[in-house]
């Protein structure tokens, strides 16, 4: 029987469709860029790199969001919670905003450290819909791998 009971052991396919969708069309811009920026010409590679940076703080601004929404809609919102959601938005704003001061290599590694360390918190949060944890990992596992090819191109043309 599928649920959004916290924690309730729900079937893959209680997502709706729409949802799947959705999370779906917000991870194209991942691989996309990343296939552009580890195998584009120059003049396509350096823009790639930057919508998928851009695009990293946008999701993690997202899922901050979401995680205040699931958060502030309870009947009493626990602070600590709501301040760790809003880590992820400034994380992403702060790694945003030290790109050309420091090498792209730790860019990227700092956009898939704030991944992984926001899909931690959304896996061991209590009072979750079942959904919002399978949902976080597609995007996370998208996200991740598309920055590590990024990383590997970085890693090869020295911009590290």
């Amino acid at each position: 029987m599928a649920t959004d009971e916290p924690h309730a052991s729900a079937p893959y396919d209680a997502i709706p469709p729409a949802l799947w969708i959705i999370a779906l069309c917000s991870l194209a811009p991942f691989p996309l860029a990343a296939v552009a920026y580890g195998w584009g010409p120059a003049d396509v590679a350096r823009p790639a790199l930057t919508v998928i940076l851009n695009w990293s703080g946008c999701v993690l601004a997202f899922l901050g969001g979401v995680r205040w929404g699931l958060e502030s809609g309870r009947p009493k919102p626990r602070p600590e919670r709501l301040l760790i959601s809003v880590l992820s938005p400034v994380v992403a704003w702060v790694i945003l905003f030290s790109r050309h001061r420091i090498p792209d290599g730790w860019i990227i590694g700092g956009c898939i450290g704030a991944f992984l360390v926001q899909w931690l918190f959304d896996h061991q949060a209590p009072d979750v819909p079942a959904r919002y944890p399978r949902l976080s990992t597609a995007l996370t596992a998208g996200a991740c791998i598309s920055l590590a090819v990024c990383l590997d191109q970085a890693l090869k043309t020295g911009h590290v």
